[in-house]
């Protein structure tokens, strides 16, 4: 089907003040009962404390930032996670890196990144003299979302961790009463209205 010249110029002047975003018959603007632009205070079920609490570093020694986690429950103030972004994020010095870190500690125990080359994680797993688990994570991300650009280390200790959340879930539940169990198990029930993003009414 050929399209004349006018008609050409009429479609892209259409094109021009009618984007394909506001031809969309729905806009989803709520997922899990959430709704974007809504204030966190209309959620009163929102558990606002974690089993983890955090504080921020910046400017760090090489360092651009980092996020330090430590327990609140089994073993309050304790250090269980440590993530830090290199100043440096170029992929020369994630090589840098590596074989420095393979230099002391050896050959990784496992690779964790993705098979396309956006992601390279290397992942190291120790036991200390107590017998606690330390688990050592290097990694550079080019463009995942999900992950900090950049180069990263991860340090932490997975069991203490894991402790540290059951101790918070047990304090919880025996401060819950009857009706908040019950109203518990009531949010645990799921319709389509929650599983799917839903459009304003």
């Amino acid at each position: 089907m050929k399209i004349s010249f006018s008609s050409g110029i009429r479609l892209l002047i259409l094109l021009l003040f009618f984007p394909a975003t506001l031809q969309a018959k729905e806009i989803p603007v709520e997922v899990g009962g959430f709704v974007l632009g809504s204030n966190v205070t209309d959620y009163p079920d929102i558990e606002y404390s974690n089993f983890l609490k955090e504080v921020v570093i910046y400017d760090w020694h090489g360092f651009d930032k980092g996020i330090i986690s430590y327990g609140v429950c089994d073993s309050p103030g304790e250090i269980v996670r440590i993530k830090l972004k290199y100043k440096d994020s170029s992929k020369k010095f994630f090589h840098t890196l590596l074989k420095k870190y393979k230099t002391k500690y050896g050959k990784p125990d496992e690779w964790k990144g993705d098979s396309f080359g956006i992601l390279h994680v290397w992942k190291w797993r120790f036991t200390d003299k107590n017998n606690n688990r330390i688990n050592l994570i290097l990694q550079h991300n080019t463009k995942d979302p999900n992950e900090n650009n950049g180069n990263m280390v991860k340090l932490y200790l997975p069991d203490q961790i894991v402790r540290e959340q059951k101790c918070f879930t047990k304090t919880c539940e025996s401060h819950m009463s009857q009706r908040d169990k019950e109203h518990l198990m009531n949010r645990k029930k799921a319709d389509w209205n929650y599983l799917i993003p839903q459009a304003q009414q």
